[in-house]
């Protein structure tokens, strides 16, 4: 088949190589400007390079809305669009356009955690598995009908680093399986249940900032979840924001005022956390190690030097 690629990013790059190895053929790529947004400059892999590396024309867009870009597809006579991580809608007269419509690919396990950065909130949620969703664009974002699916479990100790290698990983197989059942004629495609969907919005600095209201163990999927190359989920120590690096759910139950810096337990000191630490019946957030502003790593036990005091969501 004819394939034009939307794709940004790892994501879209991984799609890209898949389809550059596949007995398809890629004749025309659209992708993103390279972008300062936090979020968007990792795992940056960039699709135009592959592209152009393979002598396939590349246009840029931050938007598909313009009527060159949708002449320039038509004229490459696609049987099928395939995307993935393209950041925003794409309009039917674009995803209607070939005879197979539009693949796209998405870093969930779909109809949950449609939108932005869907393993992060996954894992901040506590879910026991993610992964990749292949399925047909339609006019509704990440909710048209399922052709295929593939997880992976989440670990007790994995991080979004973890995650994002191991489902990136998947993207290959499932593209390539993907085009092949739709060549074939034997796709056979499954509605989304829109009564389990959920749409997450795309994260930024502020949904890193700690607040020790939530649960210890709330806390800690976050810190996972927050994991380097990330920014660091944050707080601040008499003023100064302290990113935490690494944390546990404390052995023990601890009362008192969120945030209180308490005591120390294991190789950590131990924060007082949840809405209800009041009661003494919540386990509190062990500190391991943190980052201070000048990017110096502390172990937790020499940074807090006494106990006492407080962290903040802000100064």
């Amino acid at each position: 088949m004819r394939v034009v690629m939307f794709g940004y990013q790892t994501w879209g790059h991984r799609t890209l190589q898949a389809l550059l190895d596949s007995e398809h053929e890629v004749v025309l790529v659209v992708t993103h400007p390279v972008s300062d947004h936090v979020y968007e400059k990792i795992w940056s892999d960039s699709v135009a390079e592959l592209a152009e590396k393979h002598g396939v024309p590349v246009l840029l867009r931050e938007r598909p809305d313009d009527a060159e870009l949708i002449e320039a597809i038509r004229d490459t006579r696609p049987d099928i669009i395939v995307a993935n991580n393209w950041r925003t809608w794409l309009p039917p007269e674009i995803f209607d356009l070939p005879p197979h419509g539009t693949l796209n690919v998405h870093d969930s396990l779909l109809p949950a955690y449609a939108g932005f950065s869907p393993i992060i909130w996954a894992l901040i949620n506590g879910e026991e598995r993610v992964g990749v969703t292949a399925h047909r664009m339609d006019p509704e974002l990440d909710a048209g009908e399922i052709l295929l699916q593939r997880s992976v479990a989440v670990g007790p100790a994995d991080t979004a680093t973890d995650l994002f290698h191991r489902t990136v990983d998947l993207i290959g197989p499932i593209v390539t399986e993907s085009l092949d059942l739709i060549a074939s004629g034997e796709a056979r495609w499954q509605p989304q249940d829109r009564s389990r969907a959920s749409f997450f919005h795309k994260r930024s600095i502020e949904d890193s900032r700690i607040d020790w209201t939530w649960s210890a163990e709330e806390l800690e999927r976050l810190i996972r979840a927050q994991s380097d190359p990330y920014p660091n989920a944050f707080t601040h120590h008499r003023g100064q924001r302290i990113r935490i690096v690494s944390a546990a759910v404390s052995e023990a139950c601890y009362g008192g005022t969120p945030g209180r810096v308490f005591i120390r337990e294991g190789d950590g000191v131990v924060i007082v956390a949840g809405a209800d630490a009041r009661s003494g019946k919540l386990r509190g957030l062990v500190v391991r190690r943190l980052r201070t502003e000048d990017g110096t790593e502390y172990a937790a036990t020499d940074y807090f030097r006494t106990m006492g005091g407080y962290l903040t969501a802000r100064p």
